[in-house]
């Protein structure tokens, strides 16, 4: 339950301009539409699964809601929604990153300085109601959804699970005193570079004795490989800047949630002494395939995702999760996992039809993992941005 809170002031309201606060279901409609309405003509825009933003949006469906409270408001003028944000206040945040330390998120708005202070100033309000002195954002809800706002790249490819913001949308943030804390950079990464992965033959003096080995998911024993991954990954991140780990219930939910667009030939898992040791998740690009169904299923999209997905095939994929295990950072062992496991991906990625994928997203000081992407070809393309404000 959300802690009642002192009613929104009228702050920057007019006659013309006004807050509404999603409550029932057909605001929240309002709320996962307005994107579409608003990015319209965007030709790197696609529109979301409005079904799968509902599950997301959904305390009883979304286990991020067993560690967090949220509230959505819609910014209208006249009938007319014209722009949309968030509030969060995640308790697994607070125990890690401060604990007055709100987020906001799902910022969406036209190009006007009204409605971005008005969405703004509601989220600011609702979070030092609830003893909050500091918010960081964007994100869609949590730093392991979507995250950070498009800064760079605004005509590259939509890719899966990575928001779409339009050019002037950092601008009106930053007027609102809001500066960057972190950026998160994304890779283009060409399948069929001709360039060797291992130039120094690394790979085969590691793997030599045995000792190392790699292997695709098991499909027979999905769950089991898949709660493996995200305890790789909640150990190889447990450093990073902002990271929180993924809970026992969001690892089931990611594992379930995934399971449409798995496959097995894209997920690889390194073992060292028979023990798991990295990994790597490439997804097929939903966007590619949704992109002209306007974010709806019905009639006919269920037919066309499916023959898309199964039939015709598609040519990108995103890399959402990698990582190796603590123990082996900083050694030539997990540089070489590291190497192994892109290789993989390469060759059966190529085998398969993919022609690209995205690695994203990476931290921007996180040097080490950045000298590897390009060191084999990777190409930053787009940055998203994280941003911060003191609460006054």
């Amino acid at each position: 339950m959300t802690a009642a809170v002192p009613a929104f002031p009228a702050i920057g309201v007019t006659a013309e301009l006004r807050l509404v606060e999603v409550e029932d279901a057909r605001t929240l409609r309002r709320f996962i539409d307005l994107p579409k309405h608003l990015y319209r003509g965007y030709p790197a825009f696609v529109a979301p699964l409005a079904l799968e933003r509902r599950q997301a949006l959904d305390p009883k469906k979304n286990p991020y809601f067993r560690h967090a409270r949220a509230r959505f408001w819609l910014a209208c003028r006249g009938d007319r929604a014209v722009g949309r944000i968030s509030a969060q206040i995640d308790e697994l945040s607070l125990s890690r990153h401060g604990a007055t330390l709100g987020h906001f998120g799902l910022l969406d708005a036209e190009d006007d300085a009204a409605v971005f202070a008005l969405l703004t100033e509601a989220a600011e309000h609702w979070l030092k109601s609830q003893g909050m002195d500091h918010v960081r954002g964007p994100f869609n809800l949590s730093i392991n959804e979507e995250c950070g706002l498009l800064v760079d790249g605004f005509e590259s490819r939509s890719m899966m699970m990575m928001g779409f913001a339009p050019p002037y949308a950092a601008r009106r943030l930053e007027e609102r005193g809001y500066r960057k804390a972190k950026d998160l950079i994304a890779y283009d990464y060409d399948l069929g570079s001709t360039g060797p992965i291992d130039p120094r033959g690394m790979l085969k003096r590691v793997t030599a004795d045995g000792r190392v080995k790699i292997r695709p998911l098991d499909m027979k024993r999905y769950r089991e490989d898949l709660s493996m991954i995200l305890e790789i990954f909640n150990d190889a991140w447990s450093e990073n800047w902002g990271f929180l780990p993924f809970t026992e219930a969001e690892i089931v939910h990611a594992a379930d949630s995934m399971k449409p667009l798995i496959r097995p030939d894209l997920v690889w898992i390194a073992e060292v002494d028979g023990a798991p040791a990295a990994m790597i998740v490439a997804l097929p690009n939903l966007n590619e395939a949704i992109a002209d169904l306007g974010g709806s299923l019905f009639p006919f999209g269920w037919a066309k995702l499916l023959w898309r997905l199964k039939v015709r095939g598609l040519t990108s994929a995103r890399v959402p999760l990698f990582g190796v295990r603590k123990r082996y950072h900083r050694s030539a062992l997990g540089a070489a996992l590291v190497l192994l496991l892109l290789q993989a991906l390469r060759e059966s990625g190529e085998k398969g039809g993919f022609r690209c994928a995205e690695l994203s997203w990476i931290l921007e000081d996180n040097t080490a993992i950045r000298q590897v992407i390009e060191g084999i070809g990777g190409r930053p393309y787009k940055t998203y941005r994280i941003y911060e404000k003191a609460l006054a």
